[in-house]
């Protein structure tokens, strides 16, 4: 499927080396070589299944401790490291170097110390003998040269600033001097404990991150790839600028399964950029489309990229919050794509591809939609009560009758399936376009969706953990790689079984290792960005950090958060997108959510934490070095900078949208009931629509700039109702703190207040902040306080901690012994912020009557403005 007239300046083999060096490796060796890397990268996919899976503890054999499994992983991670990816450009790819084979030998062995000498390390915690000194380093060297190679020089540079800044503390300048740190101190901090390199970030890349890269890969492997793509065109191949929609809904559906946003590039873009340049758009334009929409499925749940099980653990919160908290911004942002591709369409006046499917009245397409929808909903219904009626029916028997259960249904879909032709991996340089029928490409691959639904049901209704759940769902999805072949055959009368078989378990074996060898980059990222974690736990170079933000910024959380984009984009365009979450998380959030409480705004910690996401996968856009905009360069043959500031103008709407979470928290469905999310997900759409059509330039008709101001005002408005609302009516009213305990007595049990206190941080350092104190139930005020644990001394207006009690609320929410309580803000009766909704939209009606009335008659066209 591609343009007649279009020929791509980049051979697919150019495009697969892109993918390949940035994350697999870019070294295919021949003969017995290649085989051994192929094996390793598959026994390293089959240890992380064995761990993750019940039978060590079945069989009682093979069962590794959390420090163990991590040095494992990370003693792979290493070998293939060195092993697949060439130490220079002008390396040979054929063929591994001697001395590549001794690094890796080398590094796996260091990557491996904590695991074959975890007795004798634990009989010495904390005093390294020399040998433990010396594979230390040799290991953090040999960590650093994989980073190099796997991921380029920028986060080794930024790796190895920070060990010299852990040794060379005391010669550092003003404010950034610590005491130092001595080798063997730095050693066994980054080396042998788990604050280091083997810590927290490395732990989520062992436990969680592999098994969703090796189910994404066996998903791939097994034709949903082509699949998904295949369905967005045959559903929006003939709409209005179709392909683009098309690219970015297929695009969508792949970053589900895949963490790169580079190899999301490339696969799908090999297919989508060359039928939006058919149907109108300029090379850098379909370029910019499907950078955009590659690098939003890294904000798509489930896999997001990796960081989505990182923030389970830097946030403390489960998987299925961090997922329920994710999963508003990231559906509205590509919702405004396909209507900011739809924009393009009627600017340039461009019409979709011809489509395959039969015509049918728009009544008939209504009614067969909202069929399919209630089918839907009834079918979901039926699993979920239908199966939490069954649990207490059939007790321990339940996984094996659910088991069952799948199977036929897998079976039926496949017979099903097989009534229609098979999908055909269309060639990219094919002259001929021609959109696949709706209906038989929607059928044909209907089995692939059994394993994500497998997968969401363990995370949603099982509430099993991220790695169990990834670990059931890939079992399915290896049942269904040996087994889809052999059952369409017989399903469709011919007679290659073994065959087929042979196939199938040939397409199983390539997953396991395009799984492992995905994973590389990931595992060396972790265990890199695992020194900078352990540098700021061992130096206290955050405290540091804080007060250089807090000078800079001058106390103002604006000028904070613009801060931490800047940084998270400047690193971003260095390192990869989890290295980066882990750095900048580890560096700001915690800066930003204690300058915020000292300016007055209590920032959610899950927040924050996407916000620098956020920033940090926005670096794949942004020129000079936004990897993504090269490879879709490479696909359309258009200029990579201009590509990729179209692609940054594009994801304006992605960056718009972490301020106003922050400011906003409801758009993360933070404390918020099932009728109120349906609402402010409506609104949250309808204004991220507003906010495109605003930054395009486009509605109805051109904008005149006036409009163009409206429309993002509009937007502002319906995205932070309570900024308006705030400047009509206060929300908080000011209470002597002398009253503090008759304005807990007077508000509502469940609400809050708003208390700033004074006192010293855990340093002796002056510290002022505020506490957001959720009110506990009572009659009195009195025995509010005593529900919080707290006892205060008052002398005239002025009120002081006199006691806290040990594991109280209070003593939970940081009030300490000795604090002054500077102001209690009490939540007053107003008008729901919601109501400024309404004005809003009467200035939206405004512009779309203006709009209307400049549009030409009769044509539908745009008048010139």
């Amino acid at each position: 499927m591609t343009d007649e007239n279009t020929k791509p300046r980049a051979s697919e083999v150019d495009l697969e080396d892109m993918v390949a060096s940035s994350d697999s490796g870019a070294r295919k060796p021949l003969g017995a070589p290649g085989k051994l890397l192929v094996g390793i990268a598959a026994s390293w996919s089959l240890f992380q299944l064995w761990i993750a899976s019940p039978l060590p503890y079945m069989f009682r054999f093979g069962v590794f401790n959390a420090t163990e499994a991590r040095s494992i992983h990370l003693a792979f991670a290493l070998f293939l490291a060195f092993m697949a990816y060439p130490a220079l450009k002008r390396s040979p790819r054929d063929r591994i170097p001697i001395q590549d084979w001794i690094f890796a030998a080398v590094a796996a062995f260091c990557g491996a110390y904590m695991f074959l000498f975890y007795e004798q390390l634990s009989n010495r915690p904390g005093a390294p003998i020399t040998q433990d000194v010396i594979v230390g380093v040799i290991g953090l060297v040999m960590l650093l040269e994989a980073t190099r190679r796997a991921l380029g020089p920028p986060l080794m540079i930024v790796a190895s600033v920070f060990i010299l800044y852990s040794l060379f503390g005391p010669q550092m300048p003003g404010i950034l001097a610590h005491r130092g740190v001595s080798l063997n101190g730095l050693i066994n901090h980054q080396w042998l404990t788990a604050q280091g390199v083997f810590g927290i970030a490395l732990g989520v890349s062992t436990s969680f991150v592999f098994l969703f890269v090796l189910f994404g890969a066996l998903l791939d492997k097994a034709g949903a790839g082509n699949y998904f793509i295949k369905v967005a065109f045959s559903l929006l191949g003939h709409y209005k600028g179709g392909p683009a929609k098309a690219a970015v809904v297929a695009s969508g559906m792949t970053g589900l399964i895949s963490g790169s946003s580079i190899a999301n590039t490339v696969t799908t873009g090999t297919f989508t950029i060359p039928m939006m340049k058919r149907v109108g758009f300029s090379a850098e334009k379909a370029g910019a489309v499907e950078v955009s929409s590659s690098v939003n499925g890294q904000i798509m749940p489930p896999v997001m990229g990796a960081a989505a099980f990182l923030m389970v653990e830097y946030v403390g919160i489960p998987y299925v919050e961090v997922i329920k908290h994710a999963f508003l911004p990231a559906l509205i942002s590509y919702i405004a794509l396909i209507y900011i591709v739809h924009l393009e369409a009627l600017k340039a006046n461009m019409q979709g591809l011809p489509s395959s499917n039969p015509a049918r009245p728009f009544l008939n397409k209504v009614i067969g939609f909202l069929t399919g929808l209630l089918l839907l909903m009834a079918l979901s219904f039926a699993v979920y009560y239908g199966l939490g009626w069954l649990k207490p029916v059939l007790g321990d028997a339940t996984p094996w009758v659910v088991a069952v259960g799948l199977a036929v249904i897998y079976v039926a879909l496949l017979k099903v399936g097989a009534r229609y032709p098979e999908l055909e991996l269309d060639d990219p340089s094919s002259k001929v376009v021609k959109l696949p029928e709706t209906r038989p490409t929607v059928m044909v691959g209907l089995h692939y969706i059994l394993p994500v639904i497998v997968l969401v049901w363990c995370l949603m209704v099982e509430r099993l953990s991220p790695g169990l759940s990834a670990f059931w769902a890939t079992v399915f999805m290896i049942f269904i790689m040996v087994t889809q072949r052999p059952l369409i055959a017989l399903f469709r009368g011919r007679s290659k079984v073994a065959g087929d078989i042979k196939e199938g378990f040939k397409d199983l074996w390539d997953g396991l290792v395009a799984g492992a060898r995905n994973m590389i980059g990931i595992g060396i990222a972790t265990a890199a960005a695992g020194i900078i974690v352990g540098a700021v736990s061992q130096t206290g170079v955050g405290l540091v950090l804080a007060d250089v933000v807090e000078i800079l910024s001058m106390g103002n959380l604006m000028l904070i958060l613009l801060l931490t984009a800047l940084l998270s984009l400047i690193l971003g365009m260095g390192l990869p997108t989890t290295a980066n979450y882990i750095v900048v998380s580890a560096l700001m959030a915690p800066v930003i959510v204690m300058l915020g409480q000292q300016n007055g705004l209590i920032v959610p910690l899950i927040a924050v934490h996407l916000f620098v996401f956020y920033f940090g996968i926005m670096a794949d856009v942004t020129p000079p070095v936004g990897l993504a905009s090269f490879a879709a360069a490479a696909v359309s043959g258009g200029d990579p900078l201009r590509t990729g500031f179209q692609a940054f103008y594009y994801s304006l709407r992605t960056a718009a949208l972490p301020f106003l979470f922050i400011f906003n928290t409801d758009l993360l469905l933070i404390d918020v009931g099932w009728l109120q999310g349906i609402v402010i997900f409506i609104i949250a759409t309808i204004a991220m629509l507003i906010f495109a059509a605003g930054t395009q330039g486009y509605m109805i008709v051109r904008n005149r700039w006036y409009e163009s101001v409206l429309l993002l005002l509009v937007a502002f408005t319906l995205f932070r109702p309570g900024f308006w609302m705030d400047k009509v009516h206060d929300p908080y009213e000011a209470v002597p703190p002398s009253q503090f305990v008759q304005a807990l007595g007077d508000v509502e049990d469940g609400s809050n207040l708003r208390v700033q206190i004074a006192g010293e941080d855990a340093f002796g350092d002056p510290m002022t902040t505020y506490v957001l104190v959720p009110v506990p139930r009572g009659d009195t005020g009195e025995e509010r306080m005593e529900r919080l644990g707290m006892e205060l001394w008052v002398d005239g207006d002025q009120a002081m901690v006199d006691f806290v009690e040990f594991g109280s609320l209070a003593a939970d929410l940081g009030f300490d012994f000795d604090q002054e309580i500077l102001e209690v803000l009490a939540p007053v009766d107003r008008w729901a912020k919601e109501w400024m909704w309404i004005p809003g939209f009467l200035v939206f009606g405004l512009v779309v009557m203006l709009q209307r009335r400049r549009r030409e008659p009769g044509t539908g066209q745009a008048a010139t403005a």
